[in-house]
């Protein structure tokens, strides 16, 4: 969904907005809904509110499939491109919540940004998920493996045969 600025009038907009998108890394298996209050103050768009969004990750621990909910506050003030003309500099901590319209805001394109910025770059089924054994691949949240954790690291066995030959 796209916000022309010239259509937005003097006492603002209420926006609310269930709509499917497809992410990168992240799939909403359902609509991303969203409750916005768009606001013009001279030059700038204020956009505040909520996104609700339903992600299917995989853990980065397991591989197993699972499902999240966020829960996203938004608070966005977007100024006319113009303004960023010619400026060439890293974002500060205070220009996190900035953007720049021309004659358009896409809100998908707010949504995808939230919801990137708003998940786990290595998201986790369980806090507590053991994993899957590095040698075998069993899952060990479901079972422990019988490969025999106490394997030694190839490139330290030659420091191990210094020890047997030390014990002789």
């Amino acid at each position: 969904m796209k916000i022309l600025i010239a259509d937005i009038p003097d006492e603002g907009l209420e926006v609310d907005i269930a709509e499917k998108m497809s992410i990168d890394d992240v799939s909403p298996p359902s609509p991303v809904k969203a409750r916005l209050d768009v606001a013009k103050a001279e030059q700038e768009i204020i956009i505040a509110g909520s996104l609700q969004a339903e992600l299917q990750l995989q853990c980065s621990r397991c591989l197993r499939d699972f499902r999240r909910s966020l829960d996203i506050p938004v608070n966005v003030v977007y100024h006319p491109l113009e303004e960023k003309q010619g400026e060439r500099h890293g974002l500060k901590d205070d220009e996190m919540d900035l953007g720049f319209y021309r004659d358009e805001i896409d809100l998908q394109d707010l949504f995808r940004e939230q919801i990137l910025l708003n998940t786990q770059m290595k998201p986790l089924c369980d806090e507590q998920c053991k994993g899957i054994c590095p040698h075998c691949g069993t899952d060990l949240n479901i079972s422990g493996c019988a490969c025999g954790s106490r394997q030694t690291d190839p490139r330290l066995e030659v420091l191990r045969k210094l020890l047997d030959k030390g014990k002789e």
